[in-house]
């Protein structure tokens, strides 16, 4: 038999993670010889490597949690490899925004294939700050001498190679994905918040048809942006480019205008001829000066006049435009070839200058309904529903966070499912920022919905949010516990998310009577029964 190297919970679909554990098995020298197609052979697998191969599968991350702060997570991964210190630096997201999962970003760091320290952009400067100091420790030395390609993160493997043979992935690919995007069509961005908002949030709806392309409640949506001409056309005329529309049309669709790369940084050091620019760039470069964490690419070239080099030759230097990930807001029974997104648009001022989020804004504001957004599938393995739908649910949802929940609802309505429902759902004012406020109304009504618990933050003197109005109803929520609910959460990882989790803890210890590390064992069991989700970011 082969030994499988990835548990059952790992991010891919069976026919990928047999090939996966074909591959491991064949480069670790754990199974005969390859059949051909990706999978090791009987045999010679069921031998003394046999208990490292069962401790690889049953290997736990204990630090892969969002909510948890990098020293905590650091401190967890201490005595672990390498490569586990460099995921325990990542934001245990797993999103796929940078063409891999936490683990397997950090390992391809380790092995010395993939040099950019800046992927992930959930950790943002933390994160690369972190990386940058465990490489620098180690002396970014390799721990493999096999080079190997990105996993993209629930997209399989392309062709690598092990011990010099070719190997190609037989596991089927579909149609479109992360490296050939659906060139869907917009249908509408409507906004959700009434006059008065100090908010923009917009419900996305995107045609899919022709594409075959289908989801599931829970699954998130790829989609490639493409990026202000106002600032493209800025950009280029600092660079005194602004005739040349080749370059206009690659840095729109294709380049990345945020924080310059570090080896793009390298460059203006170099090309910079005012000698206390050159050394700012390199204290820059050094990590000596965070400024340029919150800069980006026209910010530099600003202050930097000096440091010019042929236009052609920046853009070439620049990091590709990464896709942004939406949790999905829909039912793909409910709206069949379509899904919708519920994106909350970014606008701000920063140094005189309105910047402005590159896919939000995408979305909102530059695809005319009917025109072209690339999009892909990012499947979610641990964000469901529940496999009976008498399940009970509660669910966590404030702001934008309500956007799986409505996929939820919409899904069960749609199978006629019995389980009970409740929604905490919470922004900041009730008369403009009550989101789906008509359509939960109606699940209501229809008793689909049971409990709608909500929490305006704004519209009292003392803010009020989610975690309190769970609190508040801590008796019932027990209850629903104990009778087998499964307890979703969706939003921010850092502060509502953790809050929520505080609160969650509080209520089973007080209404369950139990002490604070009895809390902790039942929150860890419901966690590995798949009765506690998470989707944050």
């Amino acid at each position: 038999m082969t030994i499988p190297l990835l548990p059952e919970s790992a991010p891919f679909s069976p026919a990928q993670r047999a090939w996966l554990n074909g591959f491991f098995a064949g480069l670790l020298g754990l199974g005969g010889e390859g059949n051909g197609n990706g999978a090791a052979s009987a045999g010679a697998a069921a031998t003394a490597t046999a208990p490292a191969a069962v401790a690889e599968a049953e290997e736990d991350f204990p630090w892969h949690d969002p909510a948890m702060p990098m020293d905590e997570r650091l401190k967890l991964a201490e005595e672990r490899p390498y490569e586990r210190k460099l995921m325990a630096a990542m934001a245990q997201l797993d999103c796929g925004a940078c063409g891999y999962l936490c683990k397997t970003y950090s390992e391809a760091i380790a092995a010395g294939a993939e040099k950019s320290l800046t992927k992930c952009v959930p950790g943002g400067k933390e994160t690369a700050r972190k990386l940058k100091e465990l490489v620098a420790a180690h002396g970014a030395t390799t721990t493999s001498g096999v080079a190997m390609k990105s996993l993209v993160a629930g997209n399989g493997p392309a062709t690598t190679t092990t011990n010099g043979a070719a190997m190609k992935s037989v596991v089927a690919q579909p149609a479109y994905d992360r490296s050939r995007p659906f060139p869907a069509k917009l249908i509408a961005s409507l906004p959700l918040n009434r006059p008065g908002s100090q908010k923009d949030t917009r419900h996305v709806m995107i045609n899919l048809a022709g594409s075959d392309l289908a989801y599931k409640p829970g699954d998130a949506l790829g989609v490639f942006p493409e990026n202000c001409p106002e600032l493209v056309d800025e950009l280029l005329r600092v660079l005194g480019a602004a005739d040349r529309p080749d370059l206009r049309a690659a840095l729109i669709r294709e380049s990345s205008l945020a924080r310059p790369s570090d080896d793009l940084v390298e460059r203006l050091v170099e090309c910079a001829t005012d000698p206390d620019e050159a050394d700012h760039l390199t204290r820059l470069r050094d990590g000596e000066d965070d400024w340029i964490d919150t800069a980006d690419l026209l910010d530099v070239l600003r202050r930097y006049p000096s440091a010019r080099m042929d236009a052609e030759e920046l853009v070439s230097l620049l990091a590709p435009l990464q896709p942004r990930l939406y949790s999905i807001s829909s039912s793909l029974r409910a709206h069949p070839e379509e899904v919708h997104l519920t994106v909350g648009v970014v606008r701000y001022t920063k140094n005189e200058r309105v910047r402005k989020g590159v896919a939000s804004t995408f979305l909102a504001e530059r695809v005319p309904a009917g025109s072209e957004v690339r999009v892909f599938l990012h499947p979610s393995h641990r964000f469901q529903l529940p496999d009976d739908g008498d399940t009970p649910m509660i669910m966590v949802g404030p702001g934008t966070g309500i956007a799986p929940f409505r996929a939820f609802l919409e899904e069960r309505q749609a199978l006629g499912a019995g389980g009970k429902n409740w929604l905490f759902f919470g922004d900041q004012c009730q008369a403009t920022d009550f989101l789906y406020q008509e359509e939960l109304r109606k699940f209501q009504q229809d008793g689909l919905l049971t409990r709608l618990d909500t929490a305006f933050s704004r519209d009292q003197a003392e803010k009020i949010y989610v975690q309190d109005r769970m609190r508040e109803r801590a008796r019932e929520l027990w209850g629903w516990l104990e009778e087998g609910a499964h307890f979703y959460v969706c939003g921010d990882a850092k502060r509502m998310a953790s809050d929520v989790d505080r609160a969650l803890h509080e209520i089973i210890a007080d209404q369950g009577g139990l002490s604070v590390e009895e809390a902790k064992a039942y929150v860890a069991k419901m966690t590995k029964a798949g009765r506690y989700q998470r989707d944050v970011y």
